[in-house]
C-alpha cells in the first residue's frame, strides 16, 4: 500500500492572505509594560529589584523588568485564591461568558497583532514573518478554540446499583501555577492559559526571564477584555526564585511547566515535597526524523530542513536525529547541505529572514560547545559550525554527517541550528535506535509505504508521530511526551482534563426508576 505526500514545504501554519502579510517593522517597538501584574494592577516587585531583558539580534539591553521572587508569588497566589473563592464573580460567571472573554482576548490580539509580532521578535529574536504569520496565528486560534469549549465541559449521570442518583461534576482545579519557556512566548502562554481559564481556574504565570515582554502585554489585554481581578497574575523573574516559589507554594493546586528535563525534575520534586500539587510537564526532546528510500527525496529534504532549523532550532520537538536509509543517504546529505547553505540568516525584522539569533549568550555558548564536541568526536562537518556575523547571538546553519549514536550531538538536546544525519539499513534497526533515548516527545517518518509508516508510528515511543509532514501543531490535537519528555498532555480535549477535577455526587432517592 502506498500513501501520497504533500507538496507543501511549510507544515506548521498556512500563510496569511496578502493583506495580512507583515511589512518590515520598526526594530524598536515601544515597551509599554515592565512591572508585575497582580490583581489587575501593575506593581513593582516587593524587593524593588529589576533585571534586564536583551535584544538577541544585537546583545543590547531593551529595558529593565520587575524581578519578582517568593514575596511577589505570595501576593499573586493570594489574589488568585481570592478570585477563586466560592461566590466570587469568576466562580459565579456563566461558562459561556468565560468563552466570550477568551474570544474578546483573541480579538484584542488580532487588533494588536503587528505590535505583538514586533515585540516578540525584539525580545526573542525569531523572524518577524514567523512571529506575525505563525506564532500569532496559532496563538489566537488556541484562545478561540478553548473559548468554544467553555460551556461544553460537563459530567455524566451513572446508573449505580440501589436507589441513588449518581453524577459526576467537572470542577476547576483551583489556583494554577504556569511557567512558560522562551522559545515560543506567546504561543506557550496560550497553550497553558487558554485551557486553564476555559475550565474556570485562576492563574499565577511566570514568563521566561529571557522573554517577559509579550506575556506582560497580554496581561494588559486580559484586563481590557474584562477578566475579573486576580484571575490572571503575571510575575516576571528567575526560575530559581520566582519559578521555585510557584512550584513549592502550598496555595498552588497545580503547576504546568514547559522547559528543560533538568528543571522538570526539580518541579516534580517541589510538588511532591509541598502539597502534592498536580503537575503537567512538557520537556526536552531528541526527536527521530526517519527518511525511507522510497520517499519523495526533495520533499523529505525540505521538510527535514524545516523540522530542524525552524525557530533557529529552538523547538522541543525539533527533528534533531535524522535517520536516512542507506541507499539514498549520500544524495540526501548533499541536498541537505545545499539547502542549509541557502538559508538566509539576517536581521530578524527583515521580512525575508529565515533564521534569527539564538535567544541569549548562554544558549549561543551551549550550541557552539556542542558543535565543537561533534568535530572532536569524529562527525563530519559538512557546512556551518561558526558564529554568523560580529554582533548578536547568530549561529551559521550547520550540518553534520557520519554521526554515531553515542556522540553528544546525537544524545543531547542542542536547541540550535545544528542538523545531524545518520544512516540505517532496516526498519527494525531504526526503530530500536530511535527509541534509544531518554526522550520521547515527537518523531516523523517520510515514506510512500503505508505499512512501513504504520509499523514505524507504532514502534517509535513518542507522544506525536508525523507521517510525511512535520510540526503540524494544531490546538485541536493533544501534544506531550513519553519518558523524560514529560507527563500529561496539552491542547485538544485532552488538555482540558489537566485543568479539571472529577467530583462524584451521590443522592439517596426514595425510589429509583429507569
Amino acid at each position: 500500500m502506498r500513501i501520497r505526500t504533500s507538496n507543501s514545504s511549510t507544515a506548521l501554519a498556512k500563510m496569511e492572505p496578502a493583506e495580512k502579510r507583515p511589512r518590515r517593522s520598526d526594530p524598536s517597538p515601544e515597551v509599554r509594560f515592565t512591572k508585575l501584574f497582580i490583581n489587575n494592577e501593575w506593581v513593582d516587585s516587593v524587593s524593588g529589584k529589576t533585571f534586564a531583558t536583551i535584544n538577541p539580534a544585537t546583545g543590547d539591553k531593551i529595558c529593565d523588568v520587575a524581578e519578582g521572587d517568593k514575596a511577589d508569588v505570595d501576593k499573586a497566589v493570594s489574589a488568585a485564591k481570592e478570585a477563586f473563592k466560592l461566590g466570587s464573580p469568576w466562580r459565579t460567571m456563566d461558562a459561556s461568558k468565560r468563552g466570550n472573554l477568551l474570544n474578546k482576548l483573541a480579538d484584542l490580539m488580532e487588533r494588536d497583532r503587528e505590535y505583538l509580532a514586533r515585540l516578540e521578535t525584539l525580545d526573542n529574536g525569531k523572524p518577524y514573518s514567523d512571529s506575525f504569520n505563525i506564532d500569532l496565528n496559532l496563538t489566537m486560534k488556541c484562545y478561540r478554540y478553548y473559548a468554544g469549549w467553555s460551556d461544553k465541559i460537563h459530567g455524566k449521570t451513572i446508573p449505580i446499583d440501589g436507589s441513588y442518583l449518581c453524577m459526576t461534576r467537572l470542577e476547576p482545579v483551583g489556583v494554577v501555577g504556569q511557567i512558560i519557556p522562551w522559545n515560543f512566548p506567546l504561543l506557550m502562554q496560550a497553550w497553558k492559559l487558554a485551557p486553564a481559564l476555559c475550565a474556570g481556574n485562576t492563574v499565577v504565570l511566570k514568563p521566561a526571564e529571557q522573554t517577559p515582554l509579550t506575556a506582560l502585554y497580554v496581561a494588559s489585554l486580559i484586563k481590557e477584555a474584562g477578566f475579573p481581578p486576580g484571575v490572571l497574575n503575571v510575575v516576571s523573574g528567575y526560575g530559581p526564585t520566582a519559578g521555585a516559589a510557584i512550584s513549592a507554594h502550598p496555595g498552588v493546586d497545580k503547576v504546568a511547566f514547559t522547559g528543560s528535563t533538568e528543571v522538570g525534575h526539580l518541579i516534580m520534586q517541589a510538588a511532591g515535597a509541598s502539597n502534592l500539587k498536580r503537575v503537567t510537564l512538557e520537556l526536552g526532546g531528541k526527536s527521530p526524523n526517519v527518511v525511507l528510500a522510497d520517499a519523495d527525496l526533495d520533499y523529505a529534504v525540505e521538510m527535514s530542513h524545516f523540522a530542524l532549523f525552524f525557530n533557529q532550532g529552538q523547538c522541543c520537538c525539533a527533528g534533531s536525529r535524522c535517520f536516512v536509509e542507506e541507499s539514498v543517504y549520500d544524495e540526501f546529505v548533499k541536498k541537505s547541505v545545499e539547502r542549509a547553505k541557502r538559508r538566509k540568516v539576517c536581521d530578524p525584522m527583515d521580512k525575508s529572514c529565515e533564521q534569527g539569533p539564538q535567544v541569549d549568550q548562554e544558549q549561543f555558548d551551549k550550541v557552539m560547545s556542542l558543535i565543537e564536541s561533534g568535530k572532536k568526536e569524529g562527525a563530519k562537518l559538512e557546512c556551518g559550525g561558526e558564529r554568523h556575523g560580529d554582533k548578536g547571538f547568530f549561529v551559521q546553519p550547520t550540518v553534520f554527517s557520519d554521526v554515531k549514536d553515542d556522540m553528544r550531538i546525537s544524545q543531547e538536546e542542542i536547541f540550535g541550528p545544528v542538523m545531524q544525519i545518520t544512516k540505517f539499513k532496516t526498519v527494525e534497526e531504526v526503530i530500536e535506535r530511535a527509541n534509544h533515548s531518554i526522550y520521547g516527545l515527537a518523531a516523523s517518518v517520510f515514506t510512500k509505504d503505508l505499512e512501513k509508516a504504520l509499523m514505524l508510528s507504532q514502534g517509535i515511543r513518542a507522544g506525536t508521530v508525523w507521517i510525511n509532514c512535520y510540526d503540524v501543531l494544531e490546538c485541536h490535537a493533544p501534544f506531550g511526551g513519553f519518558k523524560e519528555s514529560g507527563c500529561g498532555r496539552e491542547l485538544g480535549e485532552y488538555g482540558l482534563q489537566q485543568y479539571t477535577e472529577v467530583k462524584t455526587i451521590t443522592i439517596k432517592l426514595p425510589q429509583k426508576n429507569s
